[in-house]
């Protein structure tokens, strides 16, 4: 009897801890779905209602070049243009950018209607918390629309010195194995920092490194001759070409710039060991629009170029960069052009100049093919054997990855 005395109250106790261990279960489920529903409560959806009738609910993201992005919970992120919009209703608080306002600084923030929107007939209407409502912003005068989280990190805060760059690497290779081995690697990076990092902003500072590079090599194996028996010994080509920079730019008007620049140039064509510059100047940026901008810099500088061939001919240069740098964004393809004139005033002789060219053509989200030249001009190689060259021109292909702050 003991036995089964011990057995009943066993399973009865086992029946219990089941019960307990579903009952936690069910109520950690129903805390959760309390807790979500209270989340959620009073974050009702906004609304987009398109020309053909279609209604969507979700989240409007931003607003910029002509187009909104809407998130929905089925489709994920929507591009739209604002001529395909009927109307847009949104819960939460946005600010919208007017073209026709410039906006210098926090300063003048003020400016900026914020609060929640309702767009109809081609206007926006800004239902503003902080008194009483702005006229109505025609959407073609909409330049950009953010969360108020957004507007107010970009306004009163900074981005820390390894956030906020964009730019590109590229990579490109090329070996050859036959009679000859040959293999030549090429490759760069550019980055550019801006400071705000919106267009919307006038920028305070700006910073940008760039590297170019390119390093081949040509092998003929030593054979022996099979008419005299000599044997021909191996012949090495080498080819190695880099070049690197910084540079800091500090705004003080819109347009206008102060800078200083540091750059280093490695050309074994032209015998040139290392070339250093360290200098200061002025920019002014005398184009710019969404698709171009361009800019004209000079500076005074201290120049140090090293030979390979020759201790002798080494120069302490004092002289000057004239510079100019000129993007283009097109749908299809992004061009980008430097050109720069570096003379030497304590010898006239020792001046230089070089040309880069990139094409950039779109081929899958980030990835891009790319097409590059880089021509440089050095007027006073020394002399040796075989002569040096005074102009050396390279041209790079290869696979371009785009960098994007997600700042």
């Amino acid at each position: 009897m003991p036995s089964v005395f011990s057995y009943v109250l066993s399973h009865i106790l086992s029946s219990f801890a089941r019960a307990r261990r579903t009952f936690a279960l069910l109520s950690a489920l129903l805390l959760s779905m309390l807790f979500s529903a209270i989340a959620h409560a009073g974050t009702d959806p906004d609304v987009l209602v398109l020309n053909n009738g279609d209604t969507l609910h979700g989240k409007l993201v931003n607003s910029s070049g002509g187009s909104i992005t809407f998130h929905s919970d089925a489709l994920g992120d929507l591009s739209v243009g604002w001529d395909k919009i009927k109307e847009l209703r949104t819960t939460g608080s946005y600010a919208v950018i007017d073209k026709t306002v410039r906006i210098h600084s926090k300063k003048n923030a003020g400016s900026i209607p914020e609060g929640q929107l309702e767009v109809a007939d081609k206007s926006i209407t800004v239902h503003s918390e902080k008194g009483a409502a702005p006229a109505p912003i025609p959407v073609a005068n909409a330049q950009y629309i953010m969360d108020a989280g957004t507007l107010d990190k970009q306004l009163y805060h900074q981005p820390g010195f390894f956030t906020g760059w964009n730019g590109a690497a590229t990579a490109g290779a090329a070996i050859v194995t036959a009679t000859e081995n040959q293999y030549t690697f090429s490759g760069g990076i550019g980055l550019v920092r801006l400071v705000p990092t919106v267009s919307w902003l006038t920028t305070r500072d700006r910073t940008s490194i760039d590297f170019l590079g390119s390093f081949g090599k040509i092998t003929q194996p030593s054979y022996t001759d099979p008419v005299s028996g000599i044997v021909v010994p191996a012949v090495v080509t080498k080819s190695a070409i880099y070049h690197a920079d910084a540079e800091r730019d500090q705004y003080f008007s819109p347009r206008f710039f102060a800078l200083a620049q540091t750059a280093f140039d490695h050309n074994y064509g032209q015998d040139l060991e290392l070339q250093q510059i360290y200098g200061g100047g002025f920019g002014w940026t005398f184009l710019k629009t969404p698709k171009q901008e361009a800019d004209l810099k000079a500076t005074i500088q201290y120049e140090k170029q090293q030979f390979i061939s020759s201790g002798s001919a080494n120069e302490n240069l004092i002289g000057s960069t004239i510079s100019l740098t000129y993007i283009l964004h097109h749908k299809f393809v992004t061009y980008t052009q430097g050109l720069a004139y570096i003379p030497a005033f304590n010898n006239p002789h020792a001046y230089s100049a070089n040309e880069t060219n990139t094409l950039a053509f779109p081929a899958y989200k980030n990835f891009s093919f790319s097409l590059g030249t880089l021509d440089s001009y050095l007027n006073n190689p020394p002399a040796s054997l075989p002569p040096t060259k005074r102009n050396s021109f390279q041209f790079t292909m290869g696979m371009t990855y785009a960098i994007k702050s997600k700042y």
